[in-house]
């Protein structure tokens, strides 16, 4: 489940609660104010991690629209969201804002979608080092380091890229693939959680301009590196279920990668 699929539930509770006069009586103009820039319903990251996968902050709008309690608001739709297909668990903080837990196979869904976008970007036998030196300086404003280390973003980015791919050769040499959610894998590890809230978000934050893109593919490619390592698994151990929904969450990251970068008229390698 995306933030724009999300979105759209949280707007279609809304207007329901407003409709059928769970909030009691509303202003002739409302639901309607619900549509304008006033109303700014919003759906992303919550700022606290481990308080759900996202927040919105759609109560507080509708409270400020129709004079409401929030907290009372925050209860309504906190009910009705819960019930929503792909949803787990919402919960009531601060002020009035919601914290949504998706459900497990939500999130193999979303891992699912994305890997499957995979190839879309063109994947390169070598990188252009002039040429993504100047497409990378045109999007962010600032040129990179020319030497590849850790410090420098675009060496991040491409490198992580690159892990992704050799994680996939390395998988198929061992005799498994990649499997969204195989056997009920939840990715419910905090850091799978914060990898996979990243990787939801990149449709919306691509649209927002190439800086914010740029910035968004190192964070996606920091938040890789820290779970690559359990994709494959160690020693003489045979792979397991846990190991093909991994796989397939780095699948998942390297085709956001490469469509990243491909925006950005960077290389997207498949080694490094």
């Amino acid at each position: 489940m995306t933030p724009a699929q999300l979105s759209r539930t949280v707007l279609r509770t809304v207007r329901r609660a407003a409709g059928d006069g769970a909030l009691g009586a509303l202003p002739a103009d409302a639901l309607g104010a619900l549509d304008g820039p006033a109303a700014r319903i919003t759906v992303g990251r919550p700022p606290h991690p481990g308080r759900g996968d996202y927040a919105t902050n759609a109560a507080l709008r509708l409270a400020a629209v129709t004079g409401r309690p929030a907290h009372r608001v925050a209860e309504v739709l906190r009910e009705r969201l819960a019930r929503e297909e792909g949803i787990a668990e919402v919960a009531v903080a601060g002020p009035g804002f919601l914290n949504i837990t998706v459900a497990d196979r939500a999130r193999a869904a979303l891992v699912a979608a994305l890997a499957a976008t995979d190839g879309d970007a063109p994947v390169a036998e070598s990188t252009d080092p002039a040429r993504d030196l100047r497409g990378w300086a045109a999007a962010t404003g600032v040129r990179p380091p020319v030497e590849q280390r850790e410090g420098n973003p675009l060496f991040l980015v491409q490198y992580a890229h690159a892990r992704t791919r050799a994680l996939l050769r390395n998988a198929r040499d061992l005799g498994f693939g990649p499997e969204p959610g195989a056997d009920g894998h939840p990715y419910d590890g905090p850091r799978e959680r914060e990898l996979l809230g990243l990787l939801a978000e990149y449709e919306r934050i691509a649209a927002a301009g190439s800086a914010r893109l740029a910035r968004h593919l190192t964070a996606v490619a920091d938040a890789f590196l820290d779970v690559h390592a359990s994709v494959l698994p160690a020693g003489e151990r045979k792979p397991r279920a846990a190991h093909r929904a991994r796989l397939a969450l780095a699948q998942a990251t390297g085709a956001v990668l490469a469509g990243g970068l491909s925006r950005l008229g960077v290389t997207a390698p498949a080694h490094l």
